[in-house]
């Protein structure tokens, strides 16, 4: 016949007269910056589907799935409209600061289109 403890799986640890199991979060990747923009979008303006994505164990997936198509998408965004508008390394060496100011509007172009197709959906 088996313990109640072997029929229910897993380890436990005694405290005082209760046994509690011994609980642990499972390893994940990190999350990175566009997948931290999603977690605070969903936890503040999608509040269902953050405690439907939480509570099945699927959030930091998503998440992380979220953060890797972002990432990819910016860098190629970046390398296009940059193309786009003939900003090259030459550029870069003649006049820096000119090159600077296009590749920060490049990339706040960017990051303004990954944040409307992608992240606050």
């Amino acid at each position: 016949m088996k313990s109640l403890f072997e029929e229910l799986g897993g380890t436990y640890h005694q405290e005082g007269d209760y046994f509690l199991p011994d609980l642990s979060l499972p390893e994940t990747a990190p999350v990175g910056v566009w997948g931290q923009r999603r977690r605070h979008y969903l936890k503040t303006q999608r509040r269902p589907l953050y405690n439907a994505l939480l509570l099945g164990g699927k959030l930091n997936d998503h998440l992380i799935a979220v953060d890797t198509q972002a990432e990819a998408m910016f860098f190629q965004l970046v390398k296009q409209l940059a193309e786009q508008e003939g900003i090259t390394e030459q550029l870069k060496a003649e006049n820096q600061m000119k090159w600077v100011r296009q590749m920060n509007s490049v990339r706040n172009r960017a990051e303004k289109i990954i944040r409307s197709n992608l992240i606050y959906v």
